[in-house]
């Protein structure tokens, strides 16, 4: 194929990373579609996909991207569901989109779920074509392959990534309906050759694995419509029950290919429809508490004076730190601070600097961590996932940060490493609570 028959490719700045995007069609409704692994190059030359595109952007004014880690764009380590979310926004940013509806499929849908969660702003609908909340199976979660059979894959790719038979392997597995189409089998066998290389696949699949989104869900507030087939229905009403207003739809055939007219209808027939007037006044929020250990003795000791300057340096190292990772301080009453980010990584970076950084001042902080879906009241952020926070926080031990279940099912693939704390209850919060500490 031709290169001048494939749309140019754009480059959108995130966090330092390269982000490789395509705008097709002129239509008056701004349309993201974040591809499962590939290369945008390579997905023009299967004609279901082509097809696929050219029925969209009839329609709507379509941006393709490869988030980082596969195809054009870079492929930095230790990539996560955050930072795919950050390079949705880096698009919509380089193009100057206000709002945009975000069309995920499989393995990519998480990721404008969480988008949609906490940039409700920018995000119109949300179109999830086989979503699944989780990729190994668990008790509350009984769909989908085991964890040993996730990491026997994972070893797999590790081993055999870019061999022809693997790949043939895979493709018949995804798209069972294509398995006898020698056309398509080639093509997806070049298409993942281009889209990543061993090391960087291996480093996606470990990025699927960990991956836990059930916490974001109940917090997505933009209209949503959950497509799939048959085979995906029980993972689909999953997602679909848990987001709020919902619709699912099951469309006829096999596989988890989107390029299916079915699947285009469902689609287009939903982004045709009026966009919400209102912004949700509720958003998807990390949090960060931390606190002082021991500030009452140092205060007696150093005396007035002395103990407010060196407060008052901590006050600014800390607000320093939280600018530098793109947060937010929502409040710095006594010698804590309450700040919010964008996402979990962030917060736990700032976190471990802040920590870092206090023992030349002759300080001990201690931190917790967590990520909910938070109201908004005016400039302030209320609820329940407050006071979690600030319950996880408390429970720190000097120079120790804690975060929740939800925070490390969230930076899966990044490269903190935790520690089990165990179940807790928390004060005015129903239930138990796994509680772990960062290690490193």
């Amino acid at each position: 194929m031709r290169s001048d028959s494939v749309p140019d490719v754009r480059y959108a700045r995130s966090g330092g990373v390269a982000v490789a995007y395509q705008v097709v069609g002129e239509g008056p409704r701004e349309l993201v579609f974040v591809p499962f692994l590939s290369s945008l190059i390579a997905l023009w030359e299967l004609p279901a996909m082509r097809m696929f595109f050219d029925r969209l952007s009839a329609e709507t004014r379509l941006t393709v991207l490869n988030p980082r880690g596969m195809g054009l764009s870079d492929r930095p380590r230790n990539v996560t569901l955050e930072d795919w979310s950050e390079d949705v926004l880096a698009v919509l940013d380089a193009e100057g989109i206000e709002r945009a509806s975000l069309f995920g499929t499989a393995d990519s849908a998480n990721a404008c779920l969480l988008t949609a969660a906490t940039y409700p702003e920018r995000v119109e609908r949300l179109v999830l074509d086989e979503p699944f909340a989780r990729r190994v199976r668990s008790v509350e979660y009984p769909f989908g392959p085991s964890e040993d059979e996730m990491l026997g894959f994972l070893r797999a790719v590790r081993d055999r990534w870019g061999d022809r038979d693997f790949l043939m392997e895979l493709a018949a597995g995804i798209n069972p309906q294509w398995a006898d189409d020698q056309e398509y089998l080639d093509w997806f066998v070049w298409n993942h050759r281009q889209s990543s290389s061993p090391a960087s696949a291996a480093e996606f699949w470990r990025m699927q694995i960990g991956t836990d989104i059930t916490d974001v869900l109940g917090s997505v507030r933009v209209p949503t419509l959950v497509i799939h087939r048959a085979g995906g229905r029980a993972a689909a009403e999953y997602v679909s029950e848990r987001v709020p207003g919902a619709t699912r739809i099951e469309v006829p055939g096999e596989g988890s290919s989107p390029a299916t007219e079915p699947v285009i209808e469902a689609a287009l027939a939903f982004v045709r429809g009026e966009a919400p007037r209102v912004v949700p006044d509720t958003v998807l929020a990390t949090l960060l508490f931390t606190d002082l250990v021991g500030s009452t003795a140092i205060a007696a000791e150093l005396g007035d004076r002395r103990w407010r300057e060196l407060l008052e340096s901590h006050h600014a190292a800390v607000r320093r730190e939280v600018a530098r990772y793109r947060g937010t301080v929502l409040d710095s009453a006594g010698d804590g601070f309450f700040c919010r980010f964008d996402g979990p990584a962030r917060a736990i970076s700032c976190a471990r600097e802040i920590l870092a950084s206090a023992p030349a001042a002759g300080l001990a902080v201690r931190a917790g961590v967590h990520t909910g879906e938070c109201e908004v009241s005016g400039s302030k952020l209320v609820g329940l996932a407050v006071v979690i926070a600030a319950r996880v926080a408390a429970l720190a031990d000097t120079n120790e940060i804690l975060v929740s279940q939800t925070v490390t099912d969230l930076v899966a693939g990044s490269d903190f490493t935790f520690q089990e704390r165990g179940l807790h209850e928390l004060k005015g919060v129903p239930g138990t609570w796994s509680i772990h500490m960062l290690a490193d």
